[in-house]
């Protein structure tokens, strides 16, 4: 069994490797280094390692760019508004939920994959609001995210390609039989759930053109696959297994009840498309985005040396101590950003600030209790460790507070008497998520780093 110093010893490696981690992701893409030694010139770029690995036939690749949104980035905001006469009231829920998937996917295959997409309802008017960070051509993108879904049906080659099929390109070589089935004979897709075994399945329902074309499209891939398309993406390949002549087909497999929902939308986006139409466009150039950056880094790092200074003059080795937290603290805030990914805006960054303040106060409670429990004569290890146990609930009270203030900037439930900017959402979640990385660092890491001090430098 662990003792108490061998404890503290394995958390204090712990928080050392996660912040070599942070860093490494953190490191830019590359860093070249110049000088001459000796009348020898040295240019030499190093390049920051790829997070790449393959596992059979798992892939993993992962891209850590932080994600700017459209104030520093640049790029279009355009806002449509949604025509829901045409859907029934009772379907109007899932057309509008399937619009929006429909236009993140649009979105992310023009390669915006940051950008942010909400569906607001102000005095019965509908709007769909697409905000596109770093996009220079505007017209292209309205003509992507307006266009009509197409909704394909195809079925399998029987001269496949010899390479194995791995993307969407190949897919389509692979599914090239069209069986003539499209989004305009899609009555609907739902959820059920097998009365067999309960497991979600995606039901499809034709009309009757539909129904006569799936019937000729199972019968002539009877044991084989058909592939359904979406804009020419796939999204699902299920196999045939029986003749269907009433135009009513199950999909079902290893589905839980979220990707069973996720698909009956996205089948849904063909079969039951809301008109759309742009009534108003703004485009901001990146070059106000790159000034502003700059501009909040500056006061970002004025406002940290300002914060070190003041707490070494306060707190002496312990805000030494406190700083290099706070590095932490900043290491680690970022790295969550980069694997979310958080889309960074200008009230984004103005939310990590503050939480630098908050992160600065939770060590400056602790510090204020340990000192008052070392001037009433107690040992430093013990005053300590109540100093921290006594300003836990200060801190957990105030913290909690804040982050409730937060949720509520960021509405998650999109209530449409709460705000819904993107802008001020940015600022809730940069705010809270830098909140809960302060009381992390401030409690756990200080606490650990003092802990190894006090037992390994008997301070």
């Amino acid at each position: 069994m662990l003792t108490s110093k061998q404890k503290t010893r394995n958390i204090f490696w712990t928080i050392i490797a996660l912040v070599f981690l942070s860093i490494i992701i953190n490191l830019p893409k590359s860093i070249t280094i110049k000088f001459k030694l000796f009348n020898n010139d040295i240019n030499h770029t190093f390049y920051k390692p790829e997070f790449n690995f393959s596992i059979g036939s798992f892939n993993f690749k992962k891209n850590f760019d932080l994600k700017y949104g459209l104030d520093l980035a640049g790029g279009a905001s355009l806002i449509f508004k949604i025509n829901p006469d045409k859907v029934k009231k009772e379907d109007l829920p899932s057309a509008l939920e399937s619009l929006k998937t429909n236009i993140e996917r649009r979105t992310n295959y023009f390669g915006v994959s940051e950008a942010n997409i909400q569906i607001s309802n102000q005095y019965g008017q509908y709007r769909l609001l697409v905000e596109l960070p770093g996009i220079e051509n505007v017209n292209e993108a309205i003509k992507l995210i307006g266009q009509t879904a197409r909704l394909s049906f195809k079925g399998e080659t029987d001269n496949p390609p010899k390479k194995e099929a791995t993307s969407s390109a190949d897919l389509l070589q692979l599914f090239s039989v069209d069986t003539g089935l499209n989004g305009s004979h899609l009555v609907r897709s739902s959820v059920n759930f097998n009365s067999n075994n309960g497991e979600p399945e995606v039901a499809l329902e034709f009309n009757e053109t539909g129904a006569k074309l799936f019937e000729t499209a199972t019968k002539k891939f009877l044991n084989k696959r058909i592939a359904v398309f979406l804009d020419e993406i796939p999204l699902t390949i299920p196999t045939v297994k029986t003749i269907i002549p009433d135009g009513k087909a199950v999909i079902n497999g290893s589905f839980d009840t979220k990707t069973a929902k996720s698909l009956s939308a996205q089948l849904n986006a063909g079969a039951l498309p809301l008109p759309i139409e742009l009534i108003s466009q703004n485009q901001i150039g990146a070059t106000l985005g790159k000034d502003t950056i700059d501009k909040g880094i500056k006061a970002g790092i004025i406002g940290l040396i300002a914060v070190f200074i003041f707490m070494i003059g306060n707190y002496g080795w312990l805000g030494v101590i406190a700083n290099i937290c706070l590095i932490i603290f900043a290491l680690f805030t970022l790295t969550i950003y980069r694997l979310i990914p958080v889309t960074l805006t200008f009230p984004g960054m103005v939310g990590f600030i503050l939480s630098v303040g908050m992160a600065v106060d939770s060590n400056i409670l602790i510090f204020e209790r340990l000192k008052e429990e070392s001037r009433a004569g107690k040992p430093w290890n013990v005053a300590m460790e109540l100093g921290f146990g006594r300003a836990w609930d200060s801190i957990k009270d105030a913290n909690a507070t804040t982050i409730i203030i937060g949720l509520i900037l960021f509405n998650p439930f999109n209530w449409s008497f709460l705000n819904t900017s993107g802008l001020i959402r940015g600022f809730a979640v940069t705010l809270i998520l830098g909140i809960i990385i302060s009381i992390f660092t401030g409690v756990f890491v200080t606490r650990n780093i003092l802990r190894v001090f006090a037992k390994e430098k008997k301070i």
